[in-house]
């Protein structure tokens, strides 16, 4: 034999030999499933809410049109701050102007007529005393008279012409008095025309200031919607020329976000949020939650429901005011935020990663455990028709696959609040079992009995 077919025949045995242990390596291993396993452990657990919205100041006041007129000057700009009555922006003004200073003239004209009823009252005051003295003494002469008369001391010619002259003095003191009270009724209305005058000038002058517009609040100037040369429209905010500006209170700045109807339950007043700021993207920033809104808003129009009238399936979610703790001075209004609301926090309880939850039908665990039982190993916690993951009558069972002995043993679970990455377990496992975390495919496949081998452990979370 040639040394060449020597070691031909050599190569061959090896191959033979290695083709045998491989085949018995391959019957050995044959049923058993690798998966991915981590420890049930005690964690600190935190809840999140995430949400996404926008900085929105607590207080801000939009600017509208109060009258008509074409804009001559603006005197702010946008990202200024003002204070409260600080000029923002001028409408041309000549017609007000011109009906105020016409109006002032009319009050002088009347104030003038108002000064000569007076005059005239006084002097129609002195008449009638004088009418009145002038009376007192023809009375006097009348009475003389009839005394006379009556004595026959006098002729009845001049007894009759002195009671003549008593009937006038009463009839020119009478007219006196009637000119009197006419004189007090023109000395009225000429006073009540000067105040109606100054009335309508106080309305004209109100014309004539909205012509100059003042900041309502102290704030920043953070929107201008008009320019110079346009024309200003009293109306709704939404007309053209109606909206002019907005004045933002920044020094309370909240963070309007919209939460998911699934987690709104779970929102609470003065929960801690994290906000970040896509604008400012290395800084976190501290809140709380300080308003919950009751009603849902439609996602795909932002109306809200009443505002429909018709049901809807359409994705709901609900407005949730955070106020920051500590904002910074450069904010600005319409800036997007996302928000992690704290809903609930526990401190040293049992926890498993979130991926190690499974659900399994009620038939599929029963197969399993008769499947099992014919080989005498167990495969399903007896506790897994007490725990359905929707309710008494639900088919499904939310569990997980703990390796015990060598195999993935089906075991129900409760859960408590869920993690970023982990969840807490309050019934079904003990602190140190190891339960089954991948992969996605080997849990989706996984059955309650099945032989598993451990190929590697996930790093374990925090939370």
């Amino acid at each position: 034999m040639t040394k060449g077919k020597k070691i031909g025949l050599l190569v061959a045995g090896v191959a033979v030999l290695g083709l045998g242990a491989g085949i018995g390596i391959y019957e050995a291993q044959k049923g058993i499933v690798s998966v991915e396993a981590a420890p049930v452990a005690r964690r600190d657990l935190t809840s999140f809410v995430s949400a996404t919205g926008e900085i929105r100041p607590k207080t801000y006041t939009n600017v509208l049109a109060e009258g008509f007129g074409k804009i001559t000057d603006i005197v702010v700009q946008e990202g200024q701050w003002v204070r409260q009555g600080d000029v923002l922006m001028h409408v041309e003004s000549i017609q007000p102007a011109a009906n105020v200073r016409a109006q002032q003239a009319t009050i002088a004209a009347q104030q003038s007529a108002l000064k000569a009823a007076q005059a005239n009252f006084k002097a129609v005051q002195a008449n009638v005393a004088q009418q009145q003295a002038n009376l007192a003494n023809v009375r006097f002469d009348w009475g003389q008279s009839q005394q006379l008369y009556e004595s026959k001391l006098i002729s009845r010619q001049s007894y009759e012409a002195s009671k003549a002259s008593y009937e006038s003095a009463r009839a020119a003191l009478a007219a006196s008095q009637a000119q009197l009270a006419q004189a007090r009724a023109q000395q009225s209305q000429a006073n009540d025309n000067v105040r109606q005058a100054q009335a309508v000038l106080v309305g004209t002058e109100d014309v004539l200031h909205k012509t100059t517009y003042r900041a309502p609040i102290s704030g920043m100037v953070s929107y201008i919607a008009v320019r110079v040369g346009e024309n200003v429209v009293p109306g709704i905010q939404n007309a053209e020329g109606a909206y002019l500006m907005t004045i933002s209170d920044m020094s309370v700045v909240t963070a309007e976000v919209r939460v998911d109807e699934t987690d709104i339950i779970s929102v609470r007043n003065g929960q801690p949020t994290q906000i970040q700021i896509d604008a400012l993207p290395d800084r976190t920033f501290q809140g709380h939650v300080t308003q919950v809104g009751d009603q849902a808003i439609i996602r795909s129009t932002g109306m809200a429901t009443t505002q429909t009238t018709t049901g809807t399936a359409e994705a709901k979610d609900f407005k949730v005011v955070v106020t920051l703790d500590h904002p910074p001075s450069d904010l600005r209004p319409g800036l997007t935020v996302t928000a992690k609301i704290e809903t609930a926090h526990r401190s040293n309880v049992l926890a498993i990663p979130i991926q190690a939850l499974v659900v399994r039908t009620r038939d599929q665990l029963k197969q399993d455990a008769a499947a099992a039982a014919r080989q005498g190993i167990e495969a399903v916690a007896l506790a897994a028709t007490k725990t359905p993951a929707g309710g008494k009558d639900s088919d499904q069972v939310q569990g997980v696959f703990a390796i015990r002995n060598g195999r993935a043993v089906f075991v129900p679970v409760e859960t408590g609040i869920m993690g970023l990455t982990n969840i807490e377990v309050t019934q079904g496992l003990q602190q140190g079992e190891q339960v089954v975390v991948g992969t996605y495919q080997t849990l989706r496949s996984l059955h309650a009995g099945s032989q598993v081998r451990v190929e590697q452990a996930p790093p374990l979370a925090t939370n």
